[in-house]
């Protein structure tokens, strides 16, 4: 896609991240493990190497979602996406605990935990955005591989209820991001619509980063499986 001119109209925040979650959406298949617990085929182990793999990508994303909302903070839409990113990953922290208590994890498994190399490349790809990647088109990439993810948790949710029979403390973690989440959506919106108002967004270069986000959103899931 090439640069508009600049008297050129340009599109709304909507109107791209529409695209972005359009253009990036993954093959229906390439999600091994999700469609094994869909069918209640995956073993219950696979639940807590999630839950060990889990706590390593929320640590490192918090981080990284911290940092870009320092570099965004001459942008304040932008950073304050990327603070009420930072806040959800506090959150999922504490609703990933019932998913450990259940799998009956001690805090030194956790602690203990080797994580596998395919299941950390999307935290280590966010930090690499984070250093080097213009936060407006992080936001728009991010939205993109936000709605793979909660299409993929409201089929994990749905089936440890009916398939695993689960308690509700343990599906809390996959609840939180099984609706679209209003505020998030939202921030999102200002966030990209701020991007491209001071032309620091550019959705070509936003999709090149959505394209590997959502690669590496997959690696994670069929390591697990793996």
């Amino acid at each position: 896609m090439a640069r508009l001119a600049p008297d050129a109209p340009r599109p709304t925040a909507a109107a791209v991240l529409d695209d972005a979650v359009r253009a990036l959406v993954p093959d229906p298949g390439a999600n091994r493990l999700v469609a094994r617990i869909e069918a209640g085929e995956a073993p219950r182990s696979v639940f807590a190497t999630f839950a060990l793999e889990q706590h390593q990508v929320i640590a490192a994303d918090r981080l990284s979602f911290q940092h870009l909302a320092r570099r965004a903070d001459g942008d304040p839409p932008v950073a304050d996406f990327f603070d009420l990113l930072a806040q959800g990953e506090t959150l999922a922290l504490k609703r990933l605990a019932g998913l450990a208590d259940a799998c009956g994890l001690t805090e030194r498994q956790i602690a203990e935990y080797q994580p596998r190399p395919g299941c950390q490349a999307y935290p280590s790809y966010a930090a690499r955005l984070a250093l080097g990647g213009e936060p407006a088109n992080v936001a728009i990439a991010l939205t993109a591989n936000f709605a793979a993810w909660g299409g993929y948790c409201a089929v994990v949710e749905a089936a440890m209820r009916g398939q695993y029979a689960f308690p509700e403390e343990a599906r809390g973690f996959f609840g939180l991001f099984a609706e679209p989440s209003p505020a998030v959506a939202s921030k999102a919106r200002e966030a990209v619509q701020h991007g491209l108002d001071t032309r620091q967004a550019e959705p070509a270069t936003a999709h090149r980063y959505g394209r590997l986000l959502q690669a590496y959103e997959l690696m994670f899931w069929n390591s697990v499986a793996d």
